[in-house]
């Protein structure tokens, strides 16, 4: 297992081909300020620049996934000088750039819930292609409550969970657990604590380590474009992608298959790895915003 150094607000390891980012303010609930988005924008370029990388476990230290967006920095916001355009909605939709990337990246994302998932945290979860969650883990759309909207995250959630879903959280500022999460389709496994959550993630690590690495990102890219795009074009793309799959890492596939034993790209992750992956150290546990 590899430590990425450099990172105050995160801490980030990789083992066998996956980027274990941990959010680490745990003085402000793991908000989302700028120097952690600015970090979480580093951990992005390294998985786009870098095809070995096969996956992004996204979790939070102390228990806590992420309260939203760092509702200190708002005062700041509403005191900067107008430099021609308006601070307020060009500092907001720099977020939106960051959630478009966000959505955008090439391999699957996990996002790991523990605690709450509140505003911008909650649009973490939407957006990430797995949601795993304790059952008491609290997701909310509290944005409403604060006198303000979840304007950069309402694309994602809404994709996931439907309009009238997205509208009825949002309209509310009801919080939800973990199983009415699940039943929403909100989150997609539960484990009972933070412990079983381990075993849970390590699970879903290894379902994705037994799919070769280049057809899931061929796959993800195919599925952004499902429902943008018309059929027939899409389709002729996507059997393209299939020959290209096949004639890479198709062979090893198939042939696996034929000799009834494991592909070469198969990796497996444990509850103890997982937990590793994820443990702050003792120097950075203490860390305040």
């Amino acid at each position: 297992m590899e430590t990425m150094e450099g990172f105050e607000s995160l801490v980030v390891r990789r083992a066998d081909g996956v980027v274990f980012a941990t959010l680490n303010r745990p003085a402000t609930r793991n908000a989302l300020g700028t120097e952690m988005l600015d970090e979480l924008n580093r951990v992005f370029s390294m998985i786009e620049d870098d095809a070995s990388v096969r996956a992004l476990a996204l979790r939070g230290a102390s228990g806590m996934f992420c309260a939203g967006g760092n509702i200190g920095g708002f005062r700041e916001i509403l005191q900067a000088e107008d430099a021609g355009q308006d601070p307020i909605a060009a500092r907001n939709r720099k977020f939106g750039a960051f959630m478009e990337r966000f959505v955008a990246l090439p391999v699957p994302v996990l996002a790991v819930v523990e605690g709450a998932a509140m505003g911008g945290g909650m649009g973490l979860a939407c957006a990430a292609d797995i949601v795993l969650a304790t059952e008491d883990a609290r997701f909310s759309l509290s944005e409403t409550t604060l006198g303000v909207i979840a304007a950069q995250i309402a694309p994602a959630v809404a994709a996931r969970l439907g309009a009238a879903a997205t509208r009825r959280l949002g309209l509310s500022g009801e919080r939800i657990s973990g199983a009415p999460a699940l039943r929403i389709g909100l989150v997609d496994d539960l484990a009972p604590d933070g412990a079983a959550l381990d075993a849970l993630q390590a699970d879903w690590l290894s379902r994705i380590g037994r799919c070769a690495p280049n057809a899931n990102r061929a796959f993800k890219l195919l599925t952004r474009r499902c429902g943008q795009e018309p059929n027939a074009g899409l389709l002729d793309d996507a059997a393209r992608m299939f020959a290209r799959c096949l004639r890479d890492e198709g062979g090893e596939g198939t042939l696996a298959f034929r000799e009834k034993r494991a592909p070469a790209w198969r990796v497996q992750f444990d509850a103890a790895s997982v937990r590793a992956a994820h443990g702050v150290p003792p120097s950075s546990s203490a860390h305040l915003a």
